[in-house]
């Protein structure tokens, strides 16, 4: 299954509501994933130009953006973004498909 990179930040409104109510939001992430088949590897907080990481693995692209069209629609982040993660031996084979196409520069 593909891996997936999440960079998510909160508003401050969430901020201030998990002050006044702590809770683990990795348990709240794991059940977004796994309702489409998926695994949450990792949940992770930060300070710096994003608030938080998750590491996900879901069944397919259509899974994964359902999971993030939720997340986003909630209301609770001020941003969020996902990158697919590619695995040593997809970059090889896109490396070699690459090497085949025709590419031509604009204006060229």
């Amino acid at each position: 299954m593909p891996l997936y990179l999440s960079r998510f930040s909160y508003t401050p409104e969430t901020w201030a509501r998990l002050i006044s109510h702590p809770e683990d939001r990795a348990k709240a992430a794991r059940s977004y994933i796994e309702s489409v088949g998926g695994k949450l590897h990792g949940f992770w907080y930060a300070f710096g130009t994003r608030d938080g990481y998750n590491l996900w693995e879901a069944p397919d692209n259509v899974s994964m953006a359902s999971v993030a069209l939720a997340i986003s629609g909630g209301g609770a982040l001020s941003s969020f973004e996902t990158t697919v993660l590619l695995t040593v031996d997809e970059t090889l084979e896109a490396l070699s498909k690459a090497g085949q196409i025709q590419y031509r520069p604009p204006g060229a």
